[in-house]
């Protein structure tokens, strides 16, 4: 048997196995490929559902959101695993809105969106919920708007 034939047999031998195949040839071997991977288009589009249906709006944006009491203000941490122009404007007008001042920050917004920050209540008189929701509502409006 020369090595093409070999690597073809050698192939259809993992795509059966791969597959769950009892097929012995190459067509039905295809077959069987074919209906594995449709069954498993089924699964994603199952789960997919699932998790759309088992969240809440607010696990279904791109990022995590943490609001920390302070002595004087909150810390506010938000995280996304991708990039996301414009959300740190949203953020800033939430706390605007708020009146939070933003006493320190760090930014990173490259290849992931992180904010890290400090911000001091005007006010004296929001918690720390008050403030994630406001957060997470901003997240929202830009996501809704991206």
């Amino acid at each position: 048997m020369s090595s093409r034939k070999k690597k073809k047999a050698a192939l259809y031998e993992k795509l059966r196995a791969a597959t769950h195949s009892n097929a012995m040839n190459k067509t039905s071997i295809i077959v069987d490929a074919s209906k594995y991977i449709g069954e498993l288009k089924n699964k994603v589009d199952r789960l997919k559902k699932e998790i759309g249906t088992s969240s809440t709006p607010q696990n279904s944006l791109p990022a995590q959101v943490t609001v920390e009491n302070l002595e004087k203000g909150f810390l506010i941490n938000v995280f996304s695993g991708k990039n996301c122009p414009g959300l740190l404007v949203s953020i800033l007008e939430a706390f605007e809105e708020l009146g939070l001042d933003v006493l320190d920050a760090r930014v990173s917004c490259e290849d992931n969106f992180q904010l890290e920050a400090i911000g001091g209540d005007q006010n004296q008189g929001h918690d720390a919920q008050v403030v994630k929701q406001a957060v997470l509502q901003a997240i929202h409006n830009w996501n809704e708007g991206s």
